[in-house]
């Protein structure tokens, strides 16, 4: 029998089938258990993996719930950045016609809003929100007085700019923003650096001796939402020349369709000493199983 089949598949000319011989129909399914980066790596095998690599059915399942919110945002900051009004190649979001595959790349890019004080943009691998708000986004006492703080220009921040504190008593930073997150848990986080950061000799060095005062009294670090989460933590600041994501706490969004307002900040308002010699960077909100790589993190 078994001979016969050999012989029989021999005189028709059958060949022995491949993974090349996969409908895309058949190959979609198993991508869904995939990581975007995964999708991309198997894409490469051959048509078949190629072609279902690219589908919506596959995306779809990527992307954010509330992606069209988001690639709303995205094509309201690439018509704001380009006037050409091309969208051939640049991976811009405009396009209606776009793929899901297409929308997904983009959203991984920053998409800048409220006057580019802010950023969003979404993991490669999972799709998770991620956020950053400028120090220039935030309310700070006593920021347009140069006897206290001055701005920075400097390439260790994303947005080119932080905040430098020089002496004060009364210390407080504050900001808010309204947005739709995607339904998940996300942590919020405050990025801060103890000295100022300049390159000498082309090193790059801190004035460590400007510092003081952080730590005879903790810094109160605040985090409330519109759905009445919220929570407090404190930190005696510290690590020198390092810049620091301080945990300030949790939140979770049960509907990626209604906006949520957040509220936080941080005060060391103890008047019975100044300090100074701190960086304020920016606000990061991440999903809250996200590992931050470019610093140091302090958790409670």
């Amino acid at each position: 029998m078994g001979a016969g089949a050999s012989s029989l598949e021999g005189s028709e000319g059958w060949g022995q089938t491949s993974l090349g011989d996969m409908p895309e129909s058949c190959v979609a399914p198993v991508l869904l258990y995939l990581d975007p980066p995964e999708i991309c790596l198997v894409a490469r095998l051959n048509r078949a993996f190629r072609g279902a690599a690219s589908a919506d059915c596959v995306w779809a399942t990527k992307l954010p719930a509330n992606y069209r919110y988001l690639a709303a945002l995205a094509a309201a900051a690439d018509d704001d950045s380009s006037s050409d009004g091309s969208v051939e190649g640049n991976g811009r979001c405009s396009s209606s016609v776009a793929t899901k595959k297409e929308k997904y790349a983009r959203l991984c890019r920053p998409t800048p809003f409220d006057r580019g004080t802010k950023e969003f943009w979404i993991q490669k691998s999972k799709g998770g929100l991620c956020m950053s708000i400028s120090s220039k986004a935030l309310a700070i006492t006593g920021i347009d007085d140069r006897r206290y703080w001055s701005h920075l220009t400097t390439d260790e921040s994303r947005f080119h700019s932080v905040a430098y504190l020089q002496q004060i008593w009364w210390l407080e930073v504050a900001g808010e923003i309204d947005f739709c997150f995607p339904a998940g848990s996300y942590s919020l986080l405050f990025r801060l650096h103890l000295g100022r950061p300049h390159k000498r000799m082309g090193r790059r060095v801190y004035d460590s001796e400007l510092i003081y005062g952080w730590d005879i009294k903790p810094t109160r670090f605040q985090l409330s939402t519109s759905d009445g989460q919220h929570t407090t933590s404190d930190y005696h600041l510290d690590g020198p020349g390092h810049w620091i994501l301080y945990h300030v706490g949790d939140f979770v969004i049960s509907s990626s369709d209604e906006l949520t307002k957040l509220k936080f900040s941080m005060m060391q308002i103890d008047c019975t000493h100044t300090k100074g010699g701190l960086c304020v960077d920016s606000v990061f909100i991440y999903p809250k199983d996200h590992q931050p790589e470019e610093c140091i993190l302090i958790v409670k």
